[in-house]
């Protein structure tokens, strides 16, 4: 856990994150390791709310196995510190209630959750949800980079035949699927993987295709489209002591459709000071005073000469991190060339529709509330005078603070656009109906399913990757049993 930020700096070939940054203006990472962005998050654990599964067309029984079976294996409690029972108690002072204590479910109210990092601070991911396979009918190939899906475009519908991959010393291999019934590809790459493989195989829309000579299997316009991205605005908040490290273990559910949660003790590692991108610490807090398109290398660069001049306490504390649910700003993804290694053109159009603006205000509002709420100001022990002055200095150091007329919601407004970052839970671009069935079956393609991230149209629970997994585990389950049927009626 205490790596968590230098893992997501770590820009590399070799390093399991791959950063981006879209075309918004805001730094952005995707994962480039067996196991996801289970391997690269901040850990934290809860479900998706009743409602949700029932708007996926799921099937609750098979639901409400398929948690589980992922909570035992890699979910543990979180290890709850003076930091995060601050922030719990102030949500409920503030009327974010009735606390619910430490549960998996998606309920109104303030709650803990649970967390993929073990009480020794170890990370658990979803590649170790394979020990539970059959060894003897499960291959791995750790080091294969897909590079397209073909197709026989012979018959009536194509079919998917095969995929083309790459190794470790960039040869390139051909795994070809079998002729037995029920054989098929199943592409998990996430939501910006999947599509971009997708386009990369022909299947997108046509005139995209053509332009950069890639053969078309299948003329889909709602390839890569629907991409969304939930704004995060963040606020730092010093305290007088050094802060424990925690990622997200408290979250607020409000009715007003934003998310509050928070980390903590980030920004006083020596070695945080190297990291670009993410929402971990004090250092960083993604440049969140500068305008998105403004973010650039040299910013951060100045950026860090700046900090050396400042005291340590201005970077000693944690941030309350406000998160819009269901935005209902999308953008898209298209081809910049052809190597499926770079990411494609990336594009969220945050605070585009005025309604997720509204709800970013509203959330701030609360965020400001929390911080002049007595179990807050207990907790940090600053005086009005000392807040006021760590604040100027941290505004020098582009380190994000509330700004001071909350009424003005002229000011709030712009406050959210110009300090917007990603908690990294983008979505879409492959969504059910428009894309894939309700199977997640690609339309009009046969043996050929997208499972992952890339078909949802809103990201599911305060905090998607518990549910990400519950779908793998419970489509693997739907397959088995669909196979079996099939076996028992031949």
């Amino acid at each position: 856990m205490q790596n968590f930020h230098i893992t997501l700096a770590d820009i590399s070939q070799t390093s399991s994150s791959q950063m981006f940054i879209s075309t918004d203006g805001v730094f952005n990472a995707r994962a480039r390791v067996l196991g996801g962005g289970t391997c690269i998050n901040a850990g934290f654990y809860t479900r998706a709310s009743a409602s949700e599964i029932k708007k996926a067309g799921w099937d609750a029984k098979l639901v409400n196995e398929s948690y589980p079976w992922i909570e035992k294996q890699i979910v543990h409690r979180p290890d709850f510190g003076p930091w995060q029972r601050a922030v719990r108690d102030s949500l409920v002072e503030v009327g974010i209630s009735p606390f619910n204590g430490f549960t998996y479910d998606h309920i109104y109210g303030t709650k803990v959750g649970g967390t993929i990092f073990d009480r020794f601070g170890r990370r658990h991911t979803a590649a170790e949800l394979l020990a539970s396979a059959n060894p003897e009918k499960l291959r791995v190939l750790v080091h294969a980079t897909v590079q397209k899906i073909e197709f026989d475009t012979t018959g009536k519908r194509p079919r998917a035949v095969g995929v083309i991959f790459k190794d470790e010393n960039g040869k390139t291999h051909k795994a070809i699927l079998s002729k037995r019934p029920g054989s098929e590809i199943i592409v998990s790459s996430g939501a910006i993987g999947s599509p971009h493989l997708l386009l990369l195989s022909g299947i997108g829309p046509k005139a995209e295709l053509e332009k950069f000579n890639i053969s078309v299997v299948l003329d889909n316009e709602f390839v890569g489209k629907g991409m969304s991205d939930n704004p995060l605005n963040t606020i730092f908040v010093p305290s007088k002591t050094p802060v424990k490290q925690s990622l997200i273990q408290t979250v607020g559910i409000t009715k007003l459709g934003v998310y509050i949660e928070a980390s903590s003790g980030f920004g006083q590692s020596t070695d945080s000071i190297h990291c670009d991108h993410g929402i971990a610490s004090a250092e960083i807090g993604q440049l969140s005073t500068i305008p998105p398109k403004q973010r650039t290398h040299e910013a951060i660069h100045e950026f860090r000469r700046r900090k050396r001049n400042l005291p340590h306490e201005a970077f000693q504390g944690g941030f309350i991190l406000e998160k819009i649910a269901r935005p209902l700003s999308t953008g898209q993804i298209s081809l910049i060339n052809t190597n499926i290694d770079d990411n494609p053109s990336i594009t969220f159009n945050y605070f585009s529709h005025p309604a997720d603006l509204a709800r970013c205000v509203d959330g701030i509002r609360i965020v400001e509330k929390i911080l002049r709420s007595k179990h807050f100001t207990n907790y940090t022990q600053f005086d009005q005078d000392m807040v006021d002055k760590l604040l100027n200095m941290s505004v020098e150091a582009n380190v994000n603070l509330i700004p001071r007329h909350t009424n003005d919601t002229k000011s709030l407004e712009q406050f959210c656009k110009d300090t917007v970052i990603t908690i990294w839970h983008y979505h879409g671009g492959c969504q059910v109906g428009k894309v894939v069935t309700h199977d997640y079956k690609v339309i009009g393609v046969e043996r050929l399913r997208v499972i992952d991230g890339s078909t949802f149209t809103e990201s599911p629970g305060t905090n998607p990757q518990a549910t990400v997994m519950m779908m793998g585990r419970y489509m693997g389950v739907r397959i088995l049993r669909e196979r079996l049927g099939e076996a028992a009626r031949i």
